[in-house]
């Protein structure tokens, strides 16, 4: 089994951050655990040591470094909305254990193989919700109850912003990790966002530090309730997103 690299030097130049001792253990440990549960159900085709680094735990914390400055912080209440294998939800569950993060995923075996991974990692701060998104924001326990939602990879970015701005509190905020990004995009995004209570806060970009490549954190902000009409029926916000 590979180490993970330390990389203190990386993290600190980029995030202004680095890990402890054991954080970084823990880090190994979620490496070992993610792999372990790939070999049953493909969680990642992200395996090598360095990829793994890069593309799951520095991009997964990136996106959090407003936060990373004061991990003490208050406490927060996160879903992480279509988890995948489990990012960017499960480092920062690591980082920020005071913090209740819950992993959404519509593929109920890969929200099974990420709780045996929790269970076996002793990992108390994470819960699990085995649906669609537009079912959860519909249900009164989930629907504008997070302070913070995550999305990385699940689709463009108006149907992120309808998936995330129901399930956020007045004043929550919405991370959108996004690779490229284009005037178009934000424009696009800009011009339905009142139609769901939020507004764009700020875009945020970053280089990745081992492979230079392009990453950008699009933030949103609850600033009205959302229409109960959203989001709309399961699909349909992917398949015919916001114009």
């Amino acid at each position: 089994m590979d180490r993970l690299p330390f990389n203190g030097d990386r993290w600190q130049s980029s995030l202004q951050w680095q890990p402890t001792d054991a954080q970084q253990q823990r880090f190994q440990q979620l490496y070992e655990a993610i792999l372990a549960a790939n070999r049953q159900i493909n969680l990642t085709r992200i395996t090598t040591s360095e990829d793994f680094w890069e593309k799951h735990l520095w991009d997964s914390l990136q996106g959090v470094a407003p936060w990373l400055s004061d991990p003490q912080a208050a406490e927060l209440k996160v879903v992480d909305i279509g988890t995948g294998g489990g990012f960017p939800g499960l480092p920062v569950a690591l980082v920020f254990p005071h913090w209740a993060i819950a992993l959404m995923d519509a593929t109920r075996k890969k929200i099974a193989a990420l709780e045996f991974v929790c269970e076996s990692l002793g990992i108390a701060n994470v819960s699990f919700l085995p649906q669609r998104a537009e079912q959860v924001a519909h249900q009164p326990t989930h629907r504008e109850a997070y302070d913070l939602a995550l999305l990385r990879a699940v689709g463009p970015v108006n149907t992120c912003a309808e998936y995330a701005l129901p399930l956020l509190k007045m004043e929550g905020q919405a991370i959108l990790y996004r690779g490229q990004w284009t005037a178009e995009e934000e424009d696009g995004l800009t011009a339905i966002l009142p139609r769901l209570g939020g507004k764009l806060l700020e875009v945020r970009s970053q280089t990745t530090p081992l492979t230079q490549g392009v990453r950008h954190n699009v933030m949103l902000t609850k600033v009205e309730r959302t229409p109960d009409k959203f989001p709309r029926l399961p699909g349909i916000p992917a398949k015919t997103p916001l114009v």
